[in-house]
């Protein structure tokens, strides 16, 4: 009796132990689960590097960590801070005036003769929608511009999260798999069925990562260059903002594009809109359509479906975060399953 009373509350402060650590480190955990990331992400890298130099495993991390540095890190502070830049500039000539949400409304309603009447019979009033979206680009650009200025006033706590990050990397790139197999001896849910669910979340997060960057940065690219080679104003934000968008699956890019092509339209500029169009639907749409199966859903081996709910439900939950956790969590779901209908009901999926 007075074993068992023992054994249950070691469990019991085990558990609230743990919780409490988790609180702890919250402030961090951002940094972590990018760490973790890197760590999984770039590990065959260090290994590559490891079996070239020898047994040196410090000196191995450290290059792989620069490699990561000079090509993931500083690119994407350097898109960033031009995102900013830009972000700013359309926020002072949206205040100036330069720029009227109201008065773009006006030329697409002169443009399309049948639009009113059509937004009517679906009961939207042209008038409190063309006062509400000018409400609402002030206060984005406004919020836009709040942001850099707390980004600018929190840059020492930016790059603390990012050493922290960096740092914490080194010792999972070091040590990945030693910490590996220390969670497999500590956790009880069975050796093999903890190396399948290690090497599930490896996976997953691998290909989410690499695959849902790499489908951004196309699509972010060839939308910043088809508004650069149109002139249209800002390519490099709104080429950035295809990318954020890009990472929710079949819409994505397409919610820029498509509003400036009906823009372009209305202002006569019916060469631009259709070359955009083309552009948009052909090329920024067939990178998704042809990338993203391949890069993600072939390698985290889940359906389309499931990679497009988990993603909007994991951005919508955790922020951009999620796009990685969600289809993560989707995937850890299914391999439970299948353990579950292997080893009890043996009808494995």
């Amino acid at each position: 009796m007075r074993e068992k009373l023992e054994q249950r509350s070691f469990l019991f402060m085990l558990l609230l132990v743990s919780l409490l650590f988790g609180l702890v480190l919250k402030p961090f955990w951002g940094a972590i689960f990018w760490a973790c990331a890197i760590g999984v992400i770039f590990y065959p890298l260090q290994q590559r590097i490891l079996a070239r130099i020898g047994p040196k495993p410090n000196r191995a991390a450290l290059l792989t960590l620069l490699i990561c540095v000079v090509i993931v890190v500083l690119p994407v502070l350097l898109i960033a801070t031009s995102f900013v830049q830009e972000g700013l500039s359309l926020y002072q000539r949206i205040d100036r005036g330069e720029i009227s949400p109201a008065r773009v409304l006006e030329q697409i309603r002169n443009a399309f003769p049948l639009l009113p009447e059509l937004l009517e019979r679906l009961g939207i009033d042209m008038d409190n929608l063309r006062q509400r979206l000018s409400e609402a680009a002030v206060a984005g650009s406004r919020l836009l511009a709040e942001k850099a200025l707390v980004a600018g006033q929190n840059t020492f706590i930016f790059i603390v999260n990012v050493a922290l990050m960096l740092y914490l990397s080194f010792f999972l790139l070091r040590d990945g798999h030693q910490l590996t197999e220390l969670l497999i001896k500590a956790l009880p849910l069975g050796d093999e069925r903890e190396r399948k669910l290690f090497a599930k979340f490896s996976e997953v997060t691998r290909a989410t990562v690499k695959g849902n960057i790499l489908v951004a940065m196309v699509q972010g690219a060839l939308g910043g260059f088809i508004f650069w080679a149109l002139d249209i104003s800002g390519p490099l934000l709104w080429g950035v903002v295809m990318a954020f968008l890009s990472l929710i699956p079949a819409v994505g890019a397409g919610l820029v594009w498509l509003p400036v092509a009906v823009y372009l339209y209305a202002t006569g500029a019916w060469m631009a809109g259709t070359v955009l169009v083309a552009f948009g639907a052909l090329v920024i749409g067939l990178a998704d359509n042809v990338l993203r199966p391949l890069l993600v859903g072939r390698d985290t081996k889940l359906p389309d479906y499931v990679v497009l709910f988990s993603t909007l439900g994991g951005i919508s939950l955790m922020g951009i975060n999620g796009f990685v956790i969600g289809p993560l969590v989707a995937a850890l779901f299914l391999v439970f399953w299948d353990i579950f209908m292997r080893e009890f009901n043996d009808h494995p999926l």
